[in-house]
């Protein structure tokens, strides 16, 4: 098996390998045209990113500058995705992030490792495993999420969170390491920053009770 067979199936492979290098030197110039575009150019932007990422859904939206290590090849986007400044995605094998979940700046999504022999590493060795962001989620400022982690539907990962682990859907999960602190709940319907409740015109129909 090549290494680039070896990029999306969790095995040990070599990321010095010069046809990988050259691959992703290709998507690293798009990206780089990605990053220089102007504010008032947001039909290039969104032209760039459909041509740069695996996926990228009907009204999505990622703000420059945006760091990538295969220039988001690997990053698939659903619907209604909105990524704030300086996401950084080690893309070397696949991230997910489902419709209409929210990343604050300075993100970090990780999905490439390498062993923890420093023989190995002096070799160039490393190992990808996919992550995935559930629907609806948002991850706050700062949020760091490591190689083959699930964050579930519905969460929120409080800023600065380092996410090693999986996280079951609709909760809030804070720290480092990161863990769930409590589950969303119908408070967390009325109220949406502290004792500040949630006006009925924006919820509309769907109104809690």
């Amino acid at each position: 098996m090549s290494n680039r067979d070896k990029l999306h199936s969790g095995e040990l492979y070599l990321s010095t390998d010069e046809a990988l290098l050259r691959e992703q030197t290709g998507y690293l110039d798009l990206l780089y045209e990605f990053n220089h575009t102007r504010p008032t150019e947001p039909e290039r932007r969104q032209a760039l990113l459909k041509e740069l990422l695996a996926e990228f859904g009907e009204g999505s939206s990622i703000e420059p500058p945006f760091h990538g290590n295969w220039g988001g090849h690997h990053l698939h986007l659903g619907k209604g995705v909105y990524v704030n400044f300086n996401l950084t995605v080690v893309d070397d094998t696949h991230i997910y992030i489902g419709d209409y979940a929210k990343l604050g700046p300075n993100v970090v999504l990780a999905s490439a490792g390498h062993p923890l022999s420093p023989e190995l590493r002096e070799q160039g060795y490393q190992f990808n495993a996919p992550i995935r962001i559930g629907r609806g989620c948002w991850l706050g400022a700062g949020v760091i999420v490591t190689p083959g982690v699930t964050i579930g539907g519905g969460s929120v990962i409080g800023a600065g969170s380092v996410v090693t682990r999986n996280i079951p859907e609709n909760c809030l999960a804070v720290g480092n390491p990161c863990r769930v602190l409590r589950p969303l709940d119908e408070r967390d319907r009325r109220y949406y920053f502290r004792d500040r409740e949630i006006d009925g015109d924006v919820w509309g129909e769907g109104k809690p009770d």
